[in-house]
């Protein structure tokens, strides 16, 4: 594994490789921030997300959800999960990225142990509606001895702009 990638696809790692990746960056004092999530049809708000992410720690690592465990309705997720990995990837705030295996971030946050588990502003007041998931993730934060920050960016939506998208090629 190299320090210095070349491209996108270096960037996206195993789980293992990236929790090993973690470990030696910690060791050197540096603090890491963990972004999970399905980031299905990257927009803006998740770039700012990342860019909020990213200016709370040394270095930004995101874990992106497995397409089996996608359930943002029918013919989601629209990208696999390799290439919303390698999309994530190729943002240049955006240090390393892994495919989790698991339906949460609970396990990952275990294999990781993040210095900080960064989630947008909607999981501060709205957990429950968004992801009841998150709960359980929270409470692995804790565990490892990780804390939780929220970004407070514009909020955008995959799927408002998958339905839209969807809603207006059934009009034509």
């Amino acid at each position: 594994m190299s320090s210095e990638p070349t491209g996108a696809r270096d960037k996206v790692l195993a789980l293992d490789e990236l929790a090993k990746a973690v470990r030696q960056i910690q060791a050197a004092q540096q603090k890491v921030a963990l972004c999970h999530g399905c980031f299905d049809i990257l927009h803006a708000g998740h770039l700012r997300h990342f860019e909020a992410a990213r200016a709370v720690a040394d270095v930004l690592v995101v874990t992106v959800t497995p397409d089996r465990f996608v359930n943002k309705g029918p013919n989601r997720p629209v990208f696999p999960d390799v290439q919303r990995a390698e999309l994530i990837a190729g943002l240049g705030v955006v240090d390393w990225v892994a495919i989790n295996r698991w339906e949460s971030a609970v396990e990952t946050i275990g294999l990781i142990k993040p210095d900080i588990f960064i989630k947008g502003q909607e999981y501060e007041t709205r957990a429950q509606q968004v992801n009841p998931l998150f709960f359980a993730e929270a409470e692995a934060v804790r565990e490892v001895g990780g804390r939780i920050v929220f970004t407070h960016e514009e909020t955008l939506s995959s799927t408002a702009a998958f339905n839209r998208m969807v809603g207006a090629g059934e009009a034509t």
